[in-house]
C-alpha cells in the first residue's frame, strides 16, 4: 500500500493547490477533493490529511463551501473535528457543547442556551480561522457518482494503511477526541483501512486526474 499511496501523494502534489480565497470556477461541480495541511509531509511532499466528495449531484462546490467558509459545524464533520481537536488541545469543557448536534428542531429547543451563544460563535470563527491558514487542497473532477464514491473510499483506505505516512509531533489531530483521528493521522472516521486501490483502479485515477 505504500508504493501505491506514495504515488497518489506524487500525483496530488503535482497538481494545482486551492486554497482560501479560492477562485469557484477553479472548482468541478462533481468530484473529489484532497486536503493538505501546512507542517504536514510524507513521501516527498504534502501529506494527504483528508478525502472527501459529496452525494448530490453538482454539490462539490457547496460542500467546500460548508468546511472552509460556512460557520455550521453541524453541516460539516470536518469542521467539528477541527473544532473538537482544537478545543481538546486547550482543555476547554466547552468540547462537550460543541458536540451536540443541533440540526433537529427538537435539538434547537432543548439547547437553546447555546444556539448563537457567544462562546459557540467564538468558536465557529477558530475554527474557520484555522482551516483557511492551514489547509489547501486539490481536486479530481469526476461526474459519475458510483466512482466518485469507489475511489474516494479506495483512496481513504489507501493512505490509512500506509506504514509511511505519519503524522508529525505537532499535528492538532493528536488532540483530537476520536481515537481513529489520532491513530490514523488523517481527519476523518470513515473508510479507513478497508480495501486499497487495485493496480486497476491507479490506472483509472491517473487517467482521471490526466482528463
Amino acid at each position: 500500500m505504500s508504493k501505491f499511496c506514495s504515488i497518489s501523494h506524487i500525483w496530488f502534489n503535482q497538481m494545482e493547490m486551492l486554497k482560501v480565497p479560492f477562485n469557484v470556477t477553479q472548482i468541478p461541480l462533481d468530484g473529489i477533493y484532497i486536503l493538505f495541511e501546512k507542517g504536514e509531509y510524507a513521501h516527498g511532499g504534502q501529506r494527504i490529511v483528508r478525502i472527501g466528495t459529496h452525494t448530490g449531484n453538482n454539490q462539490l462546490r457547496s460542500r467546500l463551501n460548508q468546511h472552509f467558509i460556512q460557520e455550521n459545524k453541524d453541516r460539516s464533520i470536518f469542521r467539528k473535528n477541527i473544532g473538537r481537536a482544537l478545543l481538546s488541545k486547550a482543555k476547554d469543557p466547552f468540547v462537550a457543547d460543541w458536540n451536540i448536534d443541533l440540526t433537529s428542531s427538537k435539538a434547537k429547543q432543548r439547547y437553546t442556551y447555546l444556539r448563537g451563544s457567544l462562546k459557540l460563535l467564538e468558536t465557529e470563527r477558530c475554527v474557520t480561522h484555522y482551516i483557511q491558514s492551514n489547509f489547501s487542497f486539490v481536486v479530481i473532477p469526476i461526474n459519475n457518482k458510483e466512482m466518485r464514491l469507489r475511489l474516494e473510499s479506495k483512496l481513504i483506505s489507501t493512505v490509512s494503511l500506509c506504514t509511511d505516512c505519519k503524522p508529525s509531533s505537532q499535528w492538532l489531530g493528536r488532540s483530537s477526541t476520536k481515537d481513529k483521528i489520532c491513530k490514523s493521522g488523517l481527519w476523518q472516521v470513515n473508510e479507513l483501512c478497508k480495501e486499497p486501490l487495485s493496480i486497476d483502479e491507479m490506472h483509472l485515477l491517473s487517467t482521471v486526474i490526466q482528463g
